[in-house]
């Protein structure tokens, strides 16, 4: 099992290497071309320039200013509590519109990684797909959690194997009766970040509790997510479980 897993994480830094690209911008700034895509379909960029004697790492304020041009309220208290609690999870801080993070050449790789992902997760916290949709999906489950007593821990950051930080939204603690248990929801679910849930997994598994399991619930109020991102999450043992058949999962969770 630990080779099996040592050679997935091996796997996948490849991928990411291979398939980042890196161009000259102006006299002082590089934009990182990374390997996922945003909601448009479009590789995200990330944009690198020297600070002092370190890096600043941001998003350049596109994450904010796509979900703004796309009719995206954010500027409700309740949902710049929720930014913050996001980005809070990945150690990215919000200047103005910009997902920002320093780093240095010993924790770039680290850094870069935690503001990629915060992209991806403000990104799906607060995609709508369509204008009347009143509430966020973290909120639906929180709220479906909370109904049915069911105890848990919000925003847990675990370090995986590999030295990189995930954030999971939930956490069930251990029971006599049940391991523990992590939690993703996800609004928009999508092959990239079906594999990204499946190597947080993979690098966070080993430094978990024995028979820790991890869920992701998907929202399907819109429309059922592909057969394919069932199939990406079930191969690396995390559960998908659909909105819709929530009630599935909840003996489980309460145990």
């Amino acid at each position: 099992m630990i080779d099996e897993l040592s050679k997935m994480l091996d796997e996948y830094a490849t991928w990411l290497r291979d398939k980042s690209l890196l161009r000259q911008v102006g006299h002082d700034s590089i934009v990182i071309t990374t390997p996922y895509l945003d909601r448009h379909n479009d590789y995200i960029q990330i944009y690198a320039r020297r600070s002092g004697g370190s890096f600043l790492l941001t998003d350049g304020g596109d994450t904010i200013a796509d979900l703004r041009a796309s009719g995206c309220d954010i500027d409700t208290q309740k949902r710049k509590d929720l930014l913050a609690m996001t980005l809070n999870g990945f150690g990215i801080h919000l200047e103005g519109d910009e997902l920002t993070v320093k780093a240095n050449t010993g924790d770039f790789a680290l850094r870069k990684h935690n503001l990629v992902q915060a992209v991806l997760a403000v990104n799906d916290l607060f995609y709508l797909a369509q204008p009347v949709i009143a509430s966020l999906f973290l909120e639906d489950v929180a709220v479906w959690l909370q109904e049915n007593e069911i105890r848990y821990t919000p925003a847990v950051k675990f370090t995986g194997t590999s030295g990189y930080d995930h954030t999971f939204d939930f956490v069930i603690p251990a029971s006599r009766r049940a391991p523990e248990r992590l939690i993703r929801a996800v609004n928009r679910p999508t092959r990239d970040i079906a594999e990204s849930m499946a190597f947080a997994w993979i690098d966070t598994k080993n430094v978990r509790p024995k028979n820790s399991q991890f869920f992701a619930i998907l929202n399907d109020k819109e429309r059922s997510p592909s057969g394919g991102i069932d199939d990406a999450l079930q191969k690396y043992e995390v559960v998908p479980v659909l909105w819709s058949k929530k009630e599935s999962v909840r003996d489980k969770f309460i145990a």
